[in-house]
């Protein structure tokens, strides 16, 4: 199927060619050469000028390519930040810059933000709340957060959708996913990148990030997760008018973090133990809880009295099973403890890759271990640590597992917000104790036998059901048995060679046997009494089987 079939409708060819033609404006040209892109528009008749403005102001290329996501819209911006942490995916220059991509965006009319909330609450804001404020709070690319007052007084924050944005959103993602199904399926060079699973991933994240009653979920379950007297609080939400396209949740007075510290309030000592709460809290979430605020920068952080904090924005969290949670520990210990080939398995189970080439990751894993050797788990640096994996990955061409793509996301994040708070802040000094406690629980005893008995469980629960469906399949006449080989073609070449030899060999028996019997027919020319046609059967037969030894003494089996 060709690219142009897979894209489909005409819509879909239209917004190609706007995609194309913004890429394009800001120099990247070539990438909609090598995507096929401009060949797919020129195969729909559509003409494209793939030569960059001679204007074009004068930046690094992936400077432009973050421009470039901007101006294409929210499911781009969307798709650049989650390729800002994938690390093991693209160089450094362009993961860091892609952490650049602003959401703010150009509010929505107040009237038309009205509309929405009346369709919503079944009445105009003004008749539901007893105050409501024309003026956003926040606009971004997904929802716009405007203020309004409960009956009783206190305050809340009305987070909207933006309308229409579904059918934008959901034309965009539909013209990836396909695009991403060709490119996978016909760019070689791409196909290591997983482009599906990417377009898969991302679908997933941006369509829960459009309901906003999964981020009520999201905030529950992370409100439910905090210690009791915990400095860090979450908003409470208002489930009566919460919707699908309206989230309504308590509004946090105080200024955000990033609005602190720009202000003359700041206060280094007050920083210090903010950045101490929030590292603290945040890595309870991610080894603790398995549960995490995946963007805690410094506007989604607000300052509350009393030296608490505020965390607002959940529409995008993190996910750590337990068993990944045990991996992540393991790979921070056996890197502190020099234990290279924990450090290899670990990896491998991460990218799950059937084409690694072993020794080549081994002498790299050495040589990322050599640059911790020595190091106690206290002094690592962790956000440095995953990033140098991240690295070792993209070299090997491995893949990095999305939930520790989020992870080192947050990680990044979470120190630079330190070292804002406190250009001393050490993530390492605040990590070692969790993973110490964590590890020292997951490995004791008691987890072992309980993670046991739970996998015995489900095997046992899982078998029959399993074998039901190899049965039926049998039975149906669709059970298929797949085998993967390596080396077919050598072991076909080393057959062939023995299979010739074979046959020498035979040939050579054949001779010897009829030239025994034709030296004792005494008919024709004769040379020493011998028949000449003997003669040259005998010699025949010697040099074949001079040959025959020949080639089994150079063989190297």
């Amino acid at each position: 199927m060709s690219l142009l079939d897979a894209i489909g409708t005409a819509r879909d060819i239209g917004r190609l060619q706007d995609i194309a033609g913004v890429l394009v404006r800001h120099g990247l040209g070539d990438l909609v050469r090598r995507t096929g892109i401009a060949g797919l528009l020129a195969s729909a008749g559509r003409a494209l000028r793939l030569e960059a403005p001679k204007a074009r102001e004068p930046k690094p290329l992936e400077a432009h390519l973050r421009e470039a996501l901007e101006e294409l819209g929210p499911a781009f911006v969307k798709l650049g930040q989650l390729l800002a942490g994938r690390s093991d995916l693209l160089p450094p220059a362009y993961a860091n810059e892609l952490r650049r991509l602003r959401e703010d965006a150009a509010p929505v009319p107040v009237e038309e933000i009205r509309q929405a909330l009346a369709e919503e609450l079944g009445a105009p804001p003004e008749e539901v709340f007893a105050e409501f404020e024309d003026e956003p709070l926040a606009a971004a690319s997904i929802g716009q957060v405007h203020r309004a007052r409960l009956s009783d007084g206190s305050r809340v924050a009305l987070k909207v959708r933006r309308p229409g944005i579904e059918q934008v959103v959901e034309a965009d993602l539909r013209l990836l996913m396909r695009l991403a199904d060709v490119l996978e399926r016909e760019v070689k060079e791409l196909r290591r990148y997983r482009p599906r699973e990417l377009a898969r991933q991302f679908a997933r994240s941006l369509r829960a990030e459009l309901d906003f009653r999964v981020e009520a979920r999201h905030l529950e379950r992370i409100n439910g997760d905090l210690p009791l007297g915990s400095p860090v609080v979450v908003p409470q939400i208002h489930d009566r008018w919460t919707s699908e396209r309206l989230l309504v949740l308590d509004y946090f007075e105080g200024p955000s973090l990033g609005e602190w510290l720009e202000s003359e309030d700041f206060d280094p000592a007050t920083g210090r133990r903010l950045a101490r709460i929030g590292a603290d809290a945040v890595l309870h979430q991610v080894f603790v809880d398995g549960f995490f605020h995946a963007d805690p920068h410094a506007g989604n952080v607000i300052l509350l009295p009393d030296e608490r904090i505020g965390l607002i924005d959940f529409g995008m969290t993190g996910r750590l099973s337990e068993e990944r949670r045990l991996e992540l520990m393991s790979l921070l210990a056996a890197t502190a403890q020099r234990k290279e080939d924990e450090v290899v398995d670990i990896l491998l189970d991460w990218s799950q890759s059937p084409d690694t080439q072993i020794d080549q990751l081994q002498a790299d894993c050495g040589a990322f271990i050599d640059r911790y050797h020595g190091l106690p788990l206290g002094e690592l640096d962790v956000g440095e640590l995953l990033s140098d994996v991240a690295e070792l990955l993209r070299q090997n061409d491995l893949f990095l597992p999305s939930d520790i793509a989020m992870l080192l996301k947050v990680f990044v994040t979470l120190e630079d917000l330190g070292r804002q708070l406190d250009p001393d802040f050490d993530m390492a000094c605040h990590v070692e104790p969790f993973v110490e406690r964590e590890l020292r629980n997951a490995l004791s005893p008691g987890a072992l036998l309980r993670r046991g008995a739970g996998e015995l469980r489900q095997l046992a629960s899982g078998l029959p059901g399993d074998l039901r469906r190899i049965i039926s399949r049998a039975r149906r006449g669709r059970f298929r048995l797949e085998i993967e080989h390596r080396d077919l073609e050598r072991f076909a070449a080393h057959f062939e060679r023995s299979a010739n030899r074979l046959t020498v060999g035979l040939v050579t028996a054949a001779l010897i046997v009829g030239t025994s019997i034709a030296l004792n027919v005494q008919a024709g020319p004769s040379v020493g009494g011998f028949p000449v046609l003997g003669l040259m059967g005998f010699a025949t037969s010697i040099a074949a089987g001079l040959w025959l030894l020949f080639l089994i003494w150079r063989s190297p089996r």
